[in-house]
């Protein structure tokens, strides 16, 4: 890059002042990096989409607060030559364009935190309709990290020599395909903060939602009792919270057994069950 623009400054998130406006807050402005706090690196052609919906509710509470920070990185000025480049036509032939290696790489550099060494305390993650499926486990392990980087497709793909160079793990949110990796990153960031600690205030709700346990979440109720003549279930006014507790557990395994057979035969395995066995649910 030498004689050309430095990359631009990059915008962060972190702890800023609340103050009453008619303007939506800037939440891009560079802030300096929060001692402790969990953060997010995501290297994207269009940084102003973010923070998105990682800016509302508790994520953006927890934003604000300084509980975790997220910066952006704009990929466009590590692009070649005067209109800064970043994909060409793919070897071999075929439709489309492939995000180049030696400008993906620049940016990875900028990103880098620690040493390859220390990349579980720090992991480097590809949104990618080929990767592996993302997951609550993997995110409980994100959350424990110091951070993340996050590299959004785009186009046909990424060229596959930078992703072997930086051991870049590809990780899919679902069996579909995108636009960009934007939606899915905002997607990971999400279910990862708010596993950190404080962010949600309530750690038993975390470990009794859908796939802590291995099973989809049980069914909810709310007041008023009776709404359009559907009652709350009788055994939910009982009182009673061993009974409570265990019809919760049984109409878990019941939707987990109906909706994601691949979950509960990954559930029988763990506790030794037969996933095809006469138990009524």
């Amino acid at each position: 890059m030498t004689g050309e623009a430095p990359p631009g400054p990059r915008r962060s998130h972190g702890r800023i002042a609340i103050r009453p406006t008619l303007r939506p807050r800037d939440l891009m402005s560079a802030t300096p990096e929060l001692a402790g706090a969990w953060r997010a690196k995501v290297i994207t052609l269009f940084p102003e989409v973010f923070p998105g919906v990682l800016g509302a509710s508790l994520t953006g509470k927890a934003l604000n607060e300084g509980l975790w920070q997220l910066e952006t990185i704009d990929l466009r000025p590590f692009g070649e030559g005067r209109h800064r480049n970043v994909d060409d036509t793919p070897a071999g032939g075929g439709a489309g364009m492939v995000l180049r290696p030696d400008v993906l790489d620049r940016a990875l550099r900028e990103a880098a935190e620690g040493t390859p060494d220390q990349r579980a305390l720090w992991p480097v993650i590809a949104l990618s309709p080929r990767g592996q499926p993302f997951t609550q486990a993997m995110a409980q392990a994100l959350s424990a990290a110091q951070g993340v980087t996050l590299v959004c497709g785009r186009f046909e793909g990424i060229d596959q020599r930078v992703l072997d160079a930086h051991q870049i793990l590809e990780v899919s949110i679902g069996d579909f395909v995108m636009t960009g990796g934007e939606i899915a990153a905002q997607a990971l960031i999400d279910a990862t903060v708010r596993l950190i600690p404080r962010v949600l205030g309530n750690q038993a709700s975390v470990e009794e939602e859908s796939f802590s346990s291995g099973l989809l979440e049980h069914p909810h109720y709310t007041k008023p009792v009776d709404w359009d003549g559907r009652r709350v279930p009788d055994i939910l006014l009982s009182g009673h919270h061993g009974h409570i507790r265990s019809w919760r557990q049984m109409q878990a395994e019941r939707l987990t057994r109906q909706r994601r057979p691949d979950l509960w035969r990954a559930y029988c395995a763990t506790h030794g069950r037969d996933p095809d066995g006469d138990r009524e649910l």
